[in-house]
């Protein structure tokens, strides 16, 4: 894999994609059977939440921690960053103490802009834009449901949120045809259906029953996203 950062799904190619599916597979084997891999002793990862999270946070502090590093959580009510601090100069500091940033925010900018000016590798844990984490996961899990990505029908019914964005991506990307039922003035992002239109095997749709014939797999969301209520 030639990426240095994980900021979205559009930057990955297919052969990225199912090369991060086979190591976590092969990682969640191990670790099932009682064979650890301290891949990452003695390496730090800085984890910012300008946004509230459950699982993002306990899934990379617990896989920080089995793999033998350690995660500092930052809030933006308990650093510098809440404070107006220019996000140029968060990354050249955090790029001398740790080892990686997972960030977890609003604008897609912050996460482009992180990886710009620091030289550490950063991983996008959510923004507005995308939640390539997230998706990767429901990749593999399709996966392991299904044993194959290439062929399966896909629907996402719901508003063309972050999710909506990074399914179709990734879908598409790892060979799967990719359905989506959203309401009128939803859409997905217009980068995404450019993407889309340019890759074929996807179909926008406002009925979900239409959308979600003939799939193999089908995600819905909630219906107003975080912070969009």
């Amino acid at each position: 894999m030639t990426q240095k950062h994980l900021l979205k799904l559009l930057d990955l190619t297919r052969d990225d994609i199912i090369e991060i599916l086979n190591l976590a597979d092969q990682l969640k084997y191990d670790q099932k059977h009682g064979r650890h891999h301290e891949i990452l002793k003695g390496k730090t990862l800085a984890m910012i939440f300008t946004k509230n999270s459950t699982r993002t946070r306990v899934s990379f502090e617990t896989g920080m921690y089995q793999l033998g590093g350690h995660a500092l959580f930052l809030s933006s009510s308990e650093s510098q960053i809440g404070r107006g601090e220019p996000v140029q100069d968060t990354a050249r500091v955090l790029s001398r103490y740790c080892d990686g940033i997972m960030i977890r925010t609003f604008e897609q900018s912050e996460v482009e802009d992180l990886a710009k000016y620091g030289s550490i590798p950063v991983i996008n844990g959510l923004t507005d834009f995308c939640h390539p984490c997230q998706v990767l996961a429901d990749l593999m899990t399709v996966r392991e449901h299904k044993t194959v990505l290439e062929g399966l029908k896909m629907c996402y019914i719901g508003d063309g949120n972050n999710m909506a964005n990074s399914l179709i991506v990734g879908g598409l990307k790892v060979g799967m045809e990719v359905s989506v039922a959203c309401p009128e003035g939803y859409d997905p992002d217009p980068k995404v259906l450019a993407f889309a239109e340019a890759n074929g095997g996807f179909h926008l749709f406002r009925d979900p029953k239409d959308a979600a014939k003939g799939a193999d797999v089908v995600f819905t969301d909630v219906w107003a996203s975080m912070g969009q209520e």
